[in-house]
């Protein structure tokens, strides 16, 4: 990106046709006379090189003008640069891992924990710039995987969830409790927390709202997400005599303290009764917590005028040298 800082001495450009024109009727002009009795012989005569190329003077003159004129100028070759800003969120996901996830309702012979893995999954790969944490609860809860950048590790630990790592229940309260306590810290703008759960809280010294009360307080922001079908859902047992078989269950969300919880902290509480409406809701979430990215677009000049400036001077010498030389007048 070229441009010039003072512009207005380009119009000084406009003389160089006039010297031009100048020159062209002064040489019409300049010349000597002489008498010859017979100019047979000078006919013969060929032209030499320094007659020949005896305007590349002028020509030297007219580029030693053009490059001091374009050096007035101040050419500037300019560099487009970018800053980016960028202001990340801290997630943390909690999901419930009680027996209730093996209900098989979300997806044909797939059970709730696996569609939940799967669609979180990529949820995260998505992410950018944002740090993410797990948290997983039942009868208990602890933290599977700490805020961190690293995608990779957390996709990891993700896979490694299993039902039954932790006694079993719902301890709603306490899941957002350690969401809440590993958020403490965080200095991001916006800190989330997305809880998934498939029943009502029943276990831990800690109850539901109370912990959101907390969170509030702490500026962290709670999307609820209740996993399962309206009705009943098919849950597998194994049957000593007839092995692995399905019995209906009845789906028991509280929907109404998982909204409470939302609301509580400035969120939003979804119902998930299939994996499409689950993916849509974590796109939506994902939509809603987007990380800000800022960019600031700037461009860096760099003088140029000196570079015109020593190469007029370098025209001007060699004009000087051919002149006192190669192209020399005698008086």
């Amino acid at each position: 990106m070229l441009r010039f800082a003072n512009p207005e001495f380009l119009l000084l450009l406009g003389i160089i046709p006039f010297l031009v024109l100048w020159y062209i009727q002064n040489n019409k002009k300049a010349g000597g006379t002489l008498r010859f009795s017979n100019i047979g012989v000078i006919k013969n005569i060929s032209r030499t090189p320094s007659r020949r190329y005896r305007h590349i003077l002028f020509l030297f003159r007219m580029i030693v003008i053009s490059l001091l004129i374009l050096g007035f100028a101040r050419p500037q070759a300019g560099t487009k640069e970018e800053k980016i800003i960028t202001e990340g969120i801290d997630i943390i996901l909690a999901m419930d891992i009680s027996s209730s996830m093996l209900a098989e309702d979300l997806a044909q012979h797939r059970n709730r924990l696996d569609v939940t893995k799967e669609v979180a999954t990529e949820f995260i790969k998505q992410r950018t710039n944002d740090r993410i944490g797990m948290v997983v609860f039942s009868g208990k809860s602890f933290t599977q995987c700490p805020l961190t950048l690293d995608y990779g590790i957390v996709l990891n630990f993700l896979k490694e969830i299993q039902i039954g790592m932790i006694e079993d229940g719902t301890a709603i309260g306490m899941a957002i409790a350690n969401c809440v306590n590993r958020l403490r810290t965080s200095k991001a703008k916006s800190k989330v927390v997305i809880l998934l759960t498939d029943g009502r809280n029943n276990r831990g010294e800690l109850d539901p709202l109370t912990a959101a009360q907390i969170a509030k307080t702490m500026n962290v922001r709670i999307y609820t997400i209740g996993a399962g079908k309206r009705g009943e859902a098919m849950y597998p047992i194994d049957d000593p005599f007839l092995g692995k078989r399905y019995v209906p269950m009845r789906v028991d969300i509280d929907d109404e303290s998982l909204a409470k919880i939302a609301s509580i902290t400035g969120g939003r509480y979804f119902r998930a009764t299939d994996k499409t409406s689950l993916e849509k809701i974590y796109q939506e979430i994902g939509e809603l917590e987007k990380t800000k990215i800022e960019v600031k677009e700037f461009t860096r000049y760099e003088e140029l005028f000196i570079n015109f400036l020593a190469l007029a001077f370098g025209v001007l010498m060699l004009e000087i040298i051919l002149a006192n030389t190669r192209f020399r007048r005698i008086p």
